[in-house]
């Protein structure tokens, strides 16, 4: 199990230290919080626009950020041959693919986050066409953001520390810390006869996004072993926009008994399980722990066969 823990921490340190991770994760942090400052005229749906919106900008980004990540991870090292260096050693090929996934979801992780995070201030900061934005809670935010990056450059330039890991991690701590700062000591009106307040529901749904990248990790860990970065992207993005539609296109014909259909319909992730923003309109409650389990039951059905898949894959690669 050492080994196990070392090449997967290895791959997410390696991951972290990629500028195209740190250059996603603050860019959709940022773009999460602007769309919070944005006059919608929603006609009374303005706050659900916003929390829908900053959701899917987190499952688009973690879908980007899996391919990268797996592209890094996997198809870089049995490119370079790295990974035959590693198998020469008293590793074997399904520790090595496992750990890799481990070091990617880890990444993820992370990065979701930091979005979370951005997301429940998003929720915070929306407002409706009677109010204004919190210019007050935007300035702490950019203020924390700035303040990261400032911070790994002073470390980069005297500690001679890595820029990007050093960046990543002051960007986690101080994003949180301003983020609590913002929900204890300043206040925001969101309409006119209510105060904003953070609407917690966002984090079983997060979670759900969460076990969806997973998934998706493995997907582009299994492409990754036989594909390069832009096949990879090509496949897991088919995947996603067939899942998203497979209530469509197999559910119904898989309930009237169609064979092929229910092959399909069953090989096909079904994104439409971890998608659940219609809990967060006015009034609703949060998801139930019951629908949680369940949703963590099928990732982790389909997260095993799409492992087991990516090794039948990996076993025969000639590394050479």
């Amino acid at each position: 199990m050492r080994q196990y823990y070392s090449i997967a921490a290895n791959a997410f340190m390696e991951l972290v230290r990629q500028p195209v991770y740190l250059l996603l994760t603050s860019s959709s942090a940022i773009f999460i919080v602007y769309l919070a400052c944005v006059p919608y005229f929603g006609l009374g749906d303005d706050m659900k626009m916003v929390k829908t919106s900053v959701l899917a900008v987190m499952l688009l980004t973690g879908l980007l950020g899996a391919v990268l990540s797996a592209g890094a991870s996997v198809a870089h090292e049995i490119r370079s041959g790295t990974a035959l260096a590693v198998l020469s050693k008293p590793v074997g090929r399904a520790q090595f693919l496992l750990a890799k996934w481990s070091g990617v979801a880890g990444a993820l992780t992370l990065m979701t986050y930091v979005n979370l995070i951005a997301c429940l201030l998003a929720s915070r900061m929306a407002y409706d066409a009677y109010s204004d934005t919190d210019k007050q809670a935007l300035a702490i935010f950019a203020a924390a953001v700035a303040l990261a990056y400032a911070s790994a450059g002073f470390t980069n330039y005297f500690l001679h520390r890595q820029f990007v890991a050093d960046a990543m991690f002051a960007l986690t701590l101080l994003v949180t810390v301003a983020f609590v700062v913002i929900i204890r000591f300043t206040a925001h009106e969101a309409t006119m006869n209510e105060v904003a307040k953070v609407d917690w529901r966002m984090v079983p749904v997060s979670f759900l996004i969460l076990l969806a990248l997973w998934v998706l990790a493995g997907l582009a860990v299994a492409c990754a072993t036989r594909l390069d970065l832009i096949p990879t992207l090509a496949v897991c993005t088919g995947f996603f926009f067939l899942g998203l539609m497979s209530d469509y296109l197999f559910g119904d014909r898989a309930v009237l008994g169609s064979w092929w259909a229910s092959l399909l319909y069953t090989l096909v992730p079904n994104w439409q399980v971890f998608w659940v923003a219609d809990v967060l309109e006015q009034g609703k409650a949060s998801v139930p722990a019951s629908y949680l389990a369940k949703a963590a039951v099928y990732a982790a059905g389909y997260l095993g066969a799409t492992l087991a898949v990516a090794l039948a894959l990996f076993e025969d690669r000639e590394l050479t």
